[in-house]
């Protein structure tokens, strides 16, 4: 079976999944810890970021990279259109999301944390003590802009990204006012690759994904509020409803939270 190395709230690993999905193909996520499980993970593959899919002996690395390979193994369902005009759209807008939405939503995400108490404490797992959540709603989100400007997380980089973003859905909800889908009358590499993006900007409702319920739906406040945007998400949850597969959680033991050394 497919297995995708990954972590769960990683807009990457959930553009493989949607692909995965939309393949109808079977694989087994393995979670990987953050640090000492991407340690385990360089010594086991060389490479230390998530996604890294492994189908029998074959190692791809890289969302990207990944894609192409399940579209050249996996031809049912193509990813990638054969008419030269709609290819190359479809590969020039699949490398501008990942580069443009995969960045800026990772940035934005991670200010909104800071920013904004509510979506802190909502990431937290549902088993979580109440007087846990509370300490983290709690901290002074000064301080965290403070510590969050090394990584371009603070109020300056927050801002940014969310200019950029607000443009990326704006164009985005013009373009599929009305038609299906990007570039053709079915999904192709840039539908899936933006979608996937985008679920930090706003998750999806339903149980796709192991995250807590009190996040499902929710999103970064200007953005999945924003009825601007309402095409675009509306867009996202049916293409979600008729292609991902439902039922995130795994069977026991199928996510181990630290990598096997062979």
């Amino acid at each position: 079976m497919i297995e995708l190395y990954q972590f769960e709230f990683s807009q990457y690993c959930e553009k493989i999944r949607l692909i995965l999905d939309y393949k109808g193909l079977e694989y087994r996520k393995i979670e990987v810890t953050p640090g000492v499980g991407q340690i385990e993970l360089f010594q086991k593959y060389g490479y230390r970021q998530v996604p890294i899919l492994k189908d029998g002996e074959t190692i791809v690395k890289d969302s990207t990279e990944i894609a192409f390979y399940l579209d050249r193994q996996y031809p049912d369902r193509p990813l990638i259109p054969t008419d030269p005009l709609k290819k190359g759209q479809c590969l020039l807008m699949e490398e501008w999301a990942d580069e443009s939405l995969g960045n800026k939503g990772r940035i934005a995400f991670f200010g909104a944390l800071n920013k904004y108490p509510n979506l802190r404490t909502s990431i937290l797992p549902d088993n979580i003590p109440s007087i846990i959540k509370n300490i983290v709603g709690a901290v002074p989100s000064e301080l965290l802009n403070i510590l969050g400007t090394g990584v371009g997380c603070n109020n300056d980089g927050f801002n940014e990204a969310m200019k950029g973003l607000k443009q990326d859905l704006e164009a985005l909800s013009l373009i599929l006012k009305e038609r299906p889908y990007l570039i053709c009358d079915q999904p192709t590499l840039a539908d899936l690759t933006v979608a996937g993006l985008s679920m930090l900007l706003k998750f999806p409702t339903d149980s796709y994904l192991d995250i807590p319920e009190d996040l499902k739906g929710k999103g970064i406040p200007g953005l999945a509020d924003n009825s601007d945007y309402e095409p675009f998400f509306k867009w996202r949850d049916r293409l979600y409803r008729d292609f991902r597969q439902s039922g995130a959680t795994p069977p026991p033991n199928s996510s181990p939270t630290s990598i096997e050394i062979e």
